[in-house]
């Protein structure tokens, strides 16, 4: 007792002191303790089984013996079955073991095979062993015990049914041999007179065929040398055009060479102008800006002096104004004074005062309508040599507008001065 150790495919099972229940321990260890604790083990190893079931009846009371062969072994992956497998079978030994699965398998199998006929186990034998396989493994798994594979070993019979049965399958397979004999060389006459036929077909369409070809060939052929002619011809004209664009990409090279170096022609001219508007600037602009400062400055101090002295002259407009108009409005009042003296004695007097006024007005009137001559620096007269001419025309047409002059008084005043001086006289 100590250290207990068990490999992968055993179980330990360990009982007594300080265990309720059985510990079951798969490939690992455990300490047991002396006297008071208990240790058994089961062996997981896989056990072949040859099931062999001598004279069976099946479903259509053929006898036959079946041998099968199975491989079982206790599960100990899952705790539920190993802990039945270890309720039934721990203390046995593994010869023990596989008898009842030996016997439990038997049974199964000879109950399936009274379930089908020799013919179906016979031709499928899968189905056979699937129903053997399922169910036996759904009795052993409650023992515990897993079937990994079940497979239908041999079939035999004392009573020659299944040579029988290769008999007739034999008889059938010769007699299909010797129709499909007969058939092949039914079929390869056939097929030999259609091959015959078939090649003559084939021959004469290769002639055809081969006509057609040589016509496409040479229609081809001429199609091809018309490309190549007319490649040979785009090529070269290609080569003209690639030369031209060459010769027109270096001239727009040179142009962009030409531009660039206007541009910088131009940027070096606007840095020139910018230079010299610097230059002016300082030595024009600002100079002309000071200078009309001073100007402003001046023509300023110039505006306020003739300002002033406009007011000063319209102060001395307006008082001399102011005199002016005392003087005109006292010699106007004189005058009126005088009028009214005058108006006076024109009552007195009446026609005789209009007389004298305007004998005195007549010779401003005559030195007025005289006045053109003596501005006139030269008179020529054209005479139709009728009537006076020279000076005495001249003087004679003077006289003949002064003569006008008591008519227009009349028609103006009412006063007939011819009649005025005829009264006087008298």
């Amino acid at each position: 007792m100590g250290f207990e150790v068990c490999g992968p495919n055993e179980v330990m099972v360990i009982s007594g002191f300080c265990y309720g229940k059985p510990r079951v321990i798969c490939g690992g260890r455990v300490y047991v303790w002396p006297y008071v604790q208990q240790i058994q083990r089961m062996s997981l190893n896989t056990m072949t089984l040859v099931i062999e079931s001598p004279m069976v009846y099946t479903a259509m009371g053929v006898p036959i013996s079946v041998t099968g062969v199975a491989q079982v072994k206790v599960q100990g992956q899952y705790p539920d079955m190993l802990e039945r497998a270890c309720q039934l079978f721990l203390g046995k030994s593994d010869n023990e073991v596989s008898h009842v699965a030996l016997e439990t398998l038997e049974g199964h199998q000879r109950a399936i095979m009274g379930n089908m006929t020799v013919e179906e186990i016979y031709q499928d034998r899968h189905k056979f062993s699937q129903n053997v396989f399922e169910v036996a493994s759904s009795d052993l798994v409650n023992m515990g015990i897993a079937v990994v594979s079940y497979t239908l070993k041999d079939i035999q019979d004392s009573e020659g049914y299944l040579r029988s049965l290769g008999q007739s399958r034999t008889s059938q397979v010769h007699r299909d041999a010797r129709m499909g004999e007969a058939e092949a060389h039914k079929d390869a006459g056939i097929r030999e007179s259609v091959a015959q036929e078939q090649h003559l077909r084939a021959k004469y369409a290769n002639d055809v065929q081969m006509a057609h070809a040589q016509r496409d060939f040479e229609l081809k052929k001429a199609t091809y040398e018309i490309e190549v002619n007319t490649k040979k011809a785009q090529s070269e004209l290609a080569y003209d055009l690639q030369v031209a664009k060459t010769k027109q990409l270096i001239k727009e090279e040179e142009m962009q060479i030409k531009v660039v170096e206007r541009t910088q022609q131009i940027a070096l001219q606007d840095q020139e102008i910018l230079r010299r508007e610097k230059e002016l600037e300082a030595q024009i602009r600002r100079p002309a800006e000071a200078e009309k400062y001073r100007l402003e400055k001046l023509a300023e101090a110039h505006r306020n002096k003739v300002i002033m002295e406009a007011e000063a002259l319209f102060e001395a407009t307006r008082v001399k104004g102011d005199a002016e108009a005392f003087a005109i409005e006292a010699k106007a009042k004189a005058e009126a004074e005088q009028m009214a003296k005058k108006a006076d004695a024109w009552k007195e007097y009446k026609e005789a005062a209009m007389v004298e006024m305007v004998l005195d007005v007549l010779p401003k009137v005559v030195a007025e309508v005289a006045g053109p001559l003596s501005q006139t620096k030269r008179v020529v007269m054209v005479s139709s040599g009728n009537g006076e001419i020279g000076a005495t025309k001249i003087t004679k047409e003077v006289l003949d507008i002064v003569n006008q002059l008591p008519s227009v008084v009349h028609s103006m005043t009412g006063i007939d001065i011819n009649q005025a001086l005829k009264g006087q006289k008298v």
